[in-house]
């Protein structure tokens, strides 16, 4: 987290209000991202005032949104985006976006994304690398899009 705050994060994709849009260091689902909280020192959502809880998980949904567009265009067998916000190993505020798909094993896809083998959490092909720029460029170009829009308001 701190690496983003001071502007040497590579695979932060946005800043938000009030969290910053990365790339999972992990492809294995592609897609995969996660929304780190802008706040030092912060470890769970409850560690916030309730209006900026709020303004938290509404980049959440912002970076969700984009995840499900830009794999929904990009990656056949998509199904949806799961949300987790677990903070049991990292203690700071931040929320998983896992793409889903169709060919995941039928063992898993239905259960958390937790359930994958260790092997698969270190296996070098499918590691965040320069192959997966397009990607990155993809959630970029969705999250800024998204901002300009109406709806989320940022744009208005």
């Amino acid at each position: 987290m701190r690496s983003a705050i001071e502007g040497r994060n590579p695979t932060v994709f946005a800043e938000l209000d009030a969290a910053f849009a990365v790339i999972g260091d992990v492809q294995f689902l592609p897609g995969y991202s996660l929304a780190l909280t802008r706040v030092p020192g912060v470890d769970r959502l409850t560690d916030l005032p309730r209006v900026e809880r709020v303004r938290f998980l509404a980049d959440v949904d912002l970076v969700a949104t984009a995840v499900e567009a830009v794999c929904t265009a990009r990656a056949p067998g998509y199904r949806r985006t799961n949300v987790e916000i677990l903070g049991n190993t990292h203690h700071f505020l931040h929320a998983h976006l896992w793409p889903r798909y169709d060919w995941e094993p039928e063992e898993i896809v239905g259960n958390p994304v937790w359930l994958y083998p260790p092997g698969r959490w270190r296996d070098p092909v499918t590691a965040l690398g320069r192959r997966h720029g397009e990607l990155r460029t993809a959630l970029a170009a969705e999250v800024a899009r998204l901002r300009a829009s109406a709806e989320y308001g940022y744009g208005a």
